[in-house]
């Protein structure tokens, strides 16, 4: 059994989240103790319960100490079962993180489809939110040959939560290589600016600041604007965000986003979205720092090499990078490149028919 330290690298949930992708996907069973022991409140907070749950329904598996608060976990996985499957995390624990530890298993599951049906919370602190899922990190799993259909149901912000997504994921019997290390030129750049339980002008205002931020660079997004009508608007809310995409003639997706919060002006959720999305464009790199992290696991199970860039090696993907390697016999390396950071990735591990 792989025993692991919670602690290492950034110290978080995706240590978790990783470890029961990479277990269900080659049957093999882990330890992890000092649960989150870097975070304020460590342990297993409900999100991280939802995916331990979700992820054992869908494997079959035997679990020792999911329970809130848990600093250990033991986790031995059997074969994963197709269907659709109903998960709801109870709070406004973010949908996006329980996605990221189901999607891997998903995308080279023995099934010709798989449904999911979460709520909770899909726009939350310190999590990606719904629409980078849906808008980014499909996209670009479709590049590997992964089906992907989001649907976003009803949005759910901190603290309320409430939210609800359906997802439909298309398999496929190989995962396709990435490699590209440059951004290339741009096809054009959107962005989602939304507001529920509040004024319309709150997302007028944010896509507002974002155009007027990129435009000064020379940059044309097309930004849409969801709100509600007062009366009519069916989320719990309040809350508010904006996510921001450009496509590459390379065929990748890059993102950025910000999140309104209570006193923080709408205008300043848009400038932050657009600066983060600039800065990658900038450094010309193929992904975003975040997409960089996220890409790990999948590139690992692909059938062949991979290579590509992100602006920064941030502690994220250094800790991805580790979980991986804990599991899989597959060579990583991460190394300066025209000042961007270049990942490869070689995998020669033979999984099971999971």
């Amino acid at each position: 059994m792989i025993t692991i330290d919670g602690s290492m690298g950034e110290g978080g949930g995706q240590i978790l989240r990783t470890a029961l992708a990479l277990s269900i996907i080659t049957g093999k069973p882990f330890r992890i103790i000092n649960i989150r022991a870097k975070r304020s409140n460590p342990g297993l907070q409900p999100q991280h319960l939802a995916s331990v749950v979700a992820a054992a329904r869908i494997s079959n598996a035997r679990v020792n100490g999911a329970y809130k608060g848990s600093l250990s976990l033991t986790f031995e996985p059997s074969n994963v079962k197709c269907g659709n499957y109903s998960i709801d995390i109870g709070t406004a624990g973010s949908v996006s993180l329980v996605l990221q530890t189901l999607l891997p298993v998903l995308a080279i599951a023995n099934c010709s489809e798989v449904m999911l049906d979460i709520t909770g919370g899909t726009d939350v602190p310190k999590a990606p939110p719904i629409d980078y899922v849906r808008f980014v990190l499909a996209h670009n799993l479709s590049l590997m040959g992964v089906g992907i259909n989001l649907e976003l149901i009803r949005r759910g912000h901190y603290p309320r939560g409430g939210g609800r997504v359906r997802v439909t994921v298309k398999p496929t019997s190989r995962l396709k290589p990435i490699n590209i290390t440059e951004l290339g030129e741009l096809r054009g750049i959107w962005g989602l600016s939304h507001a529920v339980r509040l004024p319309s002008h709150v997302a007028v205002r944010q896509a507002k600041a974002a155009e007027e931020y990129l435009s000064k660079l020379g940059l044309k997004p097309s930004i849409n604007l969801e709100y509600y009508e007062q009366g009519k608007d069916p989320h719990l809310g309040p809350g508010s965000g904006i996510t921001l995409w450009a496509e590459s003639t390379n065929g990748q997706r890059i993102g950025a986003d910000s999140l309104g919060e209570r006193g923080k002006p709408a205008e300043e959720v848009g400038k932050e979205a657009a600066a983060s999305l600039a800065a990658v464009i900038n450094a010309g790199a193929a992904f975003d720092d975040h997409m960089g992290d996220m890409l790990i696991p999948f590139l690992a199970l692909a059938e062949g090499n991979s290579e590509y860039t992100v602006a920064n090696l941030t502690s994220h993907l250094s800790t991805n990078i580790s979980i991986v390697k804990l599991f899989l016999n597959t060579k990583i390396e991460a190394a300066g490149y025209n000042k961007k950071v270049k990942i490869t990735i070689n995998p020669t591990t033979t999984l099971r028919n999971h």
